[in-house]
């Protein structure tokens, strides 16, 4: 199937016939190609009015083609121009454009005049516009003589510019002798006309040089009118010239100047009218004058003003509306306004139009015998007269052409011959202007020609329209067929586009889009074709797009733009900022599809674009910088509402650098007292620039500002002025006041002095006063300065005083200062503490109580008491007393008992007691002794098993080393454990406590056993030890008799070898092994269910009694601390654990300890003095109740344990 452009025959309405004309026009309007016969057809021409340098050349363009190539002549004012004649003038060869040389010669006046190109070849002629040639003119100013201008303040002012009339009209501007042009502001400004305005004149405005220049931009040069001197004076100078004329019986006085309402010095009167053409831009002026200076407002009346078209002007005094249509015509208002009243003035505006085209001819190509039309439409203001021309003489008078037939604005041809060709002109004027095309009908007889070139490759985006090009040309009008493929696919309308052109569109190509295309065109004089071919490539696409980036100012940042492409294009990447190129800097580096920017700067943040370019297409994408960094310091530090005691300090912000500014921080400089040191006196929120700051008086204050964002703060602002606040007394008197005695005859008052922003004015002194507390006496005081300490000689021993401390200045006295208690100074306690007794609580704990000993003989204040006690031997009390360790135990406050812990029992002990004050210890009270009874021994020192036989093992050991009383037995326990772990009965003998060694008889041979150990005093049993041995193998069974002197080691060793060449032993292994993997299997059962292991039922049915501590009173005791260094006896309980490889056992320390109440050796105590916690022995307890680790034995020990 083809897709062809064909006319579909329908019935339309009459008022389409004139759309359907149009579309014929459309269609037939094609392009002839050169190398066909065809009328001339104008190129270029210089414009209508056309205003030449009269310094230059005139150069009258005129330009057309044709075939056979068109021949050119001129009209000048309407005559023809014999350019043969005028040997200044020239044609340009093959063009119709005039050179008239007027550099060497002639002037360029000669030359002025309408000048008209006519080209003409023998199928028609075609002309150019009118063309006005004027030379640019720039006259001088006319002289004039200008009187200066005298007038008083605040009257109004018109300076005259009055340009001479130049072509083009010249710009005009003010400027003084030194070329500067002169302010202007709403009430000084330059009207349209050029004249200079002020509304009211200041004295600023006197100077001899307003000079008005005229710009004449064609022939670049510049005219300047005389210079006007104005003076204006004010109503003192006024007055003062006119009493120095005038005698002294007369009088006169000039008045100020009064303010006035507005009156317009342009437009003037209340309307006024305004014309304007279509498409130029519509000014409207009003300019008034008043005290003070008006406002000027405009409006339209019944109407609003275009939003996009409206523009002000010189300080709202100009109205412009650029495009302007006859829509915009009607009553504009300017109302002008101050605080005296409004005045306004209607401006009626017209806007005519020159004429314009609705619809141009447009050439038209026939064939013998076809039908067409040419139409000249145009509009205007008023409604332009459409004239026609033929070969450029009007048609009334042209040669008759039986196939054309003229209707108004419409020529209608009929069934044309060759003859008929000819071009046409339209000519459309009204009073403002004219319109003038030419249009060629050329009667044709051509086969079709394709002209778009042969294996044209089109090369498309997937995705995007296809457009394949089929320029074409044919007399008749060819129709168009489009196929694809070498077999001629038929294409499909619904996804195919044929324009009018011939082109071809694929409004969305697809990869199977891509091939070989043919467009043939055909009429009824022949046919022709062409191919082009078609490519689809994928487009380009960004798949990481550079991302916003908010970096610090000299920091380093990075935008990534990875791109992917048709890999048989070329892509290009660059970079832009603010869609410019990136600056020349070497900090900016580009690498393939990175921008890296290094040290980065303010100026650097903005929009980055990474644009990606193919032959084809290009694609984008943005990412904005953002430089931020702390703010820049504030400045502009104000002072203001300077009152004694707050001031109102206000700054401008420095610039905040991309990220706002939370809050300001004020300090101050007390260049008086602290010069150059800075303190925070307040801070305020970002949005606020002023704060009253409370002051002090006597205090040259000095502030700067900080401004703070969430990067850190600023630099400090530079500082303030510096303010001096008057001095006044002292708002506060000295803290920390105290009164201590250094010896038993004094006191010591001491205080903290205030500091010189404290002192609150010069001569800053301190008014000590002191009296008895419980006296009489009057206060006694001293002044003092300088000082912060008072010392007080010849006071009583301990006696408490009333004390105060009064700041004064040379102003006067601080407010009266609190009254405090101290105490002259103390000395030694004068009695010991009575009636000491001692209470045993247990064998390691005792209770001490005395009495207090009295306030007065305390002599100070009172810290407490201090208990000494030591360890001695019976009746060498007194003997070496110096080489006896003391211990001390501190009880603070009014005590009258005390708890000494961690005594040695079975033990002799003495000691005393003594009160403590400030100044130190009193006398000790006489000595008491006690003994302290049996307690329970510790753990045996060793235990070590030796001489292991085939059912015998010997035990050997070391008494413990603390027996704690006197040993009464040793008791042993043991039991066998298989090599599951299981344990057996245990067996309990009792040993003698005198004996070290004991050996075991009938014991089971190669068994395991486990011992537990420890001695008794009547107090109990103590800590236990434990070991574990193993019995010989009958070794006459399995390989003779060895030696007797071979060890149990090399016995165990040479079993092992023997066994393993022993067959029943092989079986005996499988057996075991066989049970212990049911073992295995039932305890993993078992654990799962949350039962016991068979060991752990064992040992809890052969557990022994657990051996309790003993549980003591408990004891309240202050500070511990020991006289000589024993690190023995402060070392915590150790609990009993398994001898080492050498099987013995460390010695164990059961003794109580401080350790055991507390923190290192100083025990903790309640308010009262109380020791905190309890204090017991510790035991540990039997084997029985479990092994070593709470644990259930594993299938992993129980294969280790296996001999």
């Amino acid at each position: 199937m083809q897709l062809k452009i064909m006319p579909k025959k329908k019935r339309l309405p009459a008022g389409r016939v004139a759309l359907i004309l149009f579309l014929c026009q459309m269609i037939s309007a094609l392009e002839v190609p050169l190398d066909l016969v065809q009328p001339p057809t104008i190129t270029q021409q210089s414009p209508k009015d056309y205003i030449i340098d009269p310094r230059e050349n005139i150069v009258i363009q005129c330009e057309a083609k044709g075939k056979p190539p068109p021949s050119f002549s001129w009209t000048r004012n309407g005559t023809h121009f014999d350019i043969d004649k005028d040997p200044l003038v020239t044609m340009k060869p093959g063009s119709g454009t005039l050179t008239i040389n007027i550099m060497s010669e002639g002037k360029a006046e000669t030359y002025e005049g309408v000048y008209q190109c006519t080209a003409r070849n023998e199928r028609g002629a075609a002309i150019s516009n009118n063309i006005v040639v004027r030379p640019s003119r720039s006259p001088l100013w006319t002289k004039e003589k200008l009187e200066p201008i005298t007038l008083r303040n605040g009257q109004s002012l018109v300076l005259p510019c009055r340009p001479p009339l130049g072509l083009p009209p010249p710009i005009i501007f003010w400027m003084d002798n030194s070329f500067q042009r002169l302010p202007q502001s709403e009430r000084v400004s330059q009207g349209l006309n050029g004249d200079l305005y002020f509304s009211n004149v200041l004295p600023e405005d006197t100077r001899e040089d307003y000079i008005c220049y005229a710009r004449f931009n064609h022939t670049q040069t510049i005219q300047q009118k005389q210079p006007i001197s104005v003076k204006v004076i004010s109503v003192d100078e006024l007055n003062d010239t006119i009493a120095a004329n005038l005698s002294d019986t007369e009088f006169y006085s000039a008045k100020p100047n009064r303010e006035r309402p507005p009156t317009f010095l342009t437009p003037e009167g209340n309307t006024s009218n305004k014309e304007e053409l279509r498409g130029n831009v519509l000014s409207l002026e009003c300019i008034a004058e008043g005290l003070p200076t008006p406002v000027i407002y405009w409006i339209k009346e019944d109407g609003t003003l275009p939003t996009n078209r409206t523009f002000y002007r010189n300080f709202k005094k100009t109205l412009q509306i650029i495009q302007v249509s006859e829509a915009d015509s009607g009553n504009y208002q300017c109302i002008a306004k101050n605080a005296l009243g409004a005045i306004h003035h209607t401006i009626s505006v017209t806007v005519k139009a020159a004429p314009y085209w609705i619809l141009a001819p447009q050439n038209l190509v026939l064939s013998p015998g076809e039908d067409g039309s040419l139409i000249c439409r145009a509009n205007g203001n008023p409604k332009p007269r459409i004239s026609w021309l033929s070969n450029g003489v009007p048609i009334e008078i042209a040669p008759d052409d039986p196939s054309r037939k003229i209707d108004g604005d419409t020529i209608i041809f009929s069934n044309v011959q060759e003859r008929s060709s000819a071009v046409y002109q339209c000519n459309a004027s009204n009073e403002y202007g004219y319109l003038l095309a030419n249009a060629f009908v050329n009667v044709l007889a051509e086969p079709p020609r394709i002209l778009t070139s042969a294996n044209t490759l089109y090369q498309v985006i997937a995705n995007r329209p296809a457009l394949l090009d089929c320029a074409f040309f044919g007399s008749p009008l060819p129709t168009i067929e489009w196929f694809k493929g070498a077999k001629g696919s038929a294409l499909r309308d619904d996804i195919y586009v044929l324009h009018e052109n011939g082109t071809l569109e694929i409004p969305v190509a697809q990869k199977d889009s891509t091939g070989t295309y043919t467009c043939v065109a055909r009429n009824k004089l022949g046919m022709a074709k062409n191919e082009v071919h078609l490519e689809i490539k994928d487009p380009t696409r960004i798949i990481k797009q550079p991302e916003y980036a908010v970096v610090q100012r000299g920091s380093t940042v990075s935008f990534e733009c990875k791109v992917k492409h048709d890999h048989t294009l070329t892509l290009t990447i660059t970079w832009l900022k603010d869609n410019g190129e990136l600056p020349s800097d070497g900090r900016f580096t580009v690498d393939k599809d990175h921008l890296e920017v290094a040290d980065v700067r303010d100026s650097d943040g903005g929009a980055y674009t990474c644009v990606a370019n193919t032959t084809l297409d290009m694609v984008s994408a943005s990412a904005v910088l953002s430089v931020v960094d702390v703010p820049n310091p504030p400045f502009d530090l104000e002072l203001t509402d300077q009152l004694d005691k707050s001031v109102q300090l206000s700054w401008t912000p420095g610039d905040d650098n991309n990220n706002p500014i939370i809050k300001f921080i004020i300090e101050y400089e007390d260049a008086m007292h602290e010069a150059g040191l800075w303190h925070h006196q307040t801070e305020v929120p970002g949005m606020q620039t002023t704060a009253q700051l409370k002051l002090s008086p006597y205090v040259n204050y000095s502030f700067r500002v900080m401004a703070v964002n969430s990067l850190g703060r600023s630099l400090p602002s530079e500082p303030s002025e510096q303010y001096l606040t008057k001095a006044a007394e002292p708002d506060t008197n000295p803290m920390a006041v105290e009164g201590l005695g250094s010896e038993p005859d004094n006191l010591v008052i001491t205080w903290k002095p205030l500091n010189g922003f404290e002192s609150n004015g010069p001569g800053l002194q301190y008014k000590v006063s002191w009296r008895q507390k419980d006296g009489d006496d009057e206060w006694a005081s001293v002044v003092v300065a300088n000082v912060s300490k008072y010392i007080v000689s010849g006071t009583p021993t301990f006696v408490p005083y009333l004390i105060k401390v009064q700041a004064l200045n040379d102003v006067g006295f601080a407010p009266e200062p609190a009254v405090v208690m101290g105490h002259s100074g103390e000395d030694l306690p004068m009695v010991a503490p009575g009636n000491v007794h001692v209470n045993v609580v247990n064998s390691t704990l005792a209770e001490v109580n005395w009495d207090p000993v009295p306030l007065k003989s305390i002599r100070g204040h009172l810290q407490g008491y201090r208990i000494y006690y030591w360890k001695a031997q019976e009746g060498s009390l007194k003997r070496n007393r110096r080489h006896i360790e003391k211990k001390i135990l501190t009880f603070q406050g009014n005590k009258t008992h005390g708890m000494l812990p961690g005594l040695e029992p079975f033990s002799h002990y003495a000691l005393n007691v003594r009160v403590v004050n400030g100044k130190g210890e009193g006398p000790a009270s006489p000595d008491r002794v006690f003994n302290t009874p049996e307690g329970v021994p510790s753990a045996p020192s060793s235990l070590k098993i030796i001489n292991p036989t085939l059912d015998s093992l010997t035990l050997e050991w070391d008494p413990p080393s603390r027996p704690n009383g006197i040993l009464t037995e040793y008791t042993l326990k043991y039991q066998p454990i298989n090599s599951t772990h299981e344990l057996g009965p245990l067996v309990d003998l009792k040993i003698p406590a005198n004996k070290t060694r004991w050996t075991l008889k009938n014991l089971n041979f190669s068994t395991r056993y486990k011992f537990y150990f420890y001695a008794q005093t009547a107090a109990g049993s103590g800590s236990q030890i434990t070991e574990e041995a193993v019995t010989t193998v009958d070794e006459g069974k399995l390989a003779g008799i060895l030696p007797p002197d071979v060890g149990a080691g090399k016995a165990m060793a040479s079993r092992q070898v023997d066994i393993a060449t022993q067959g029943w032993f092989i079986g005996l292994m499988c057996a075991v092994a066989l049970l212990i993997l049911i073992l295995l299997i039932v305890c993993f059962i078992r654990r799962n269910k949350g039962g016991k292991y068979p060991v752990k039922e064992k040992e809890d049915a052969h557990a022994d009694p657990e051996i309790q501590p003993m549980k003591e009173d408990d004891g309240t005791f202050g500070e511990y601390r020991s006289l000589e260094s024993d690190a023995e006896d402060h070392k915590p309980l150790k609990k009993g654990s398994r001898t080492p490889s050498d099987r013995t056992v460390k010695k164990e320390d059961s003794d109580d300890s401080l350790v055991d109440y507390g923190e290192g050796v100083n025990g903790q105590f309640n308010e009262d003095g109380s020791f905190i916690g309890q204090y017991s022995g510790k035991k540990e307890k039997e084997p029985a109740e479990g092994n070593e680790s709470s644990e259930a034995p594993s299938p992993v020990n129980a294969m280790n344990s296996f001999v």
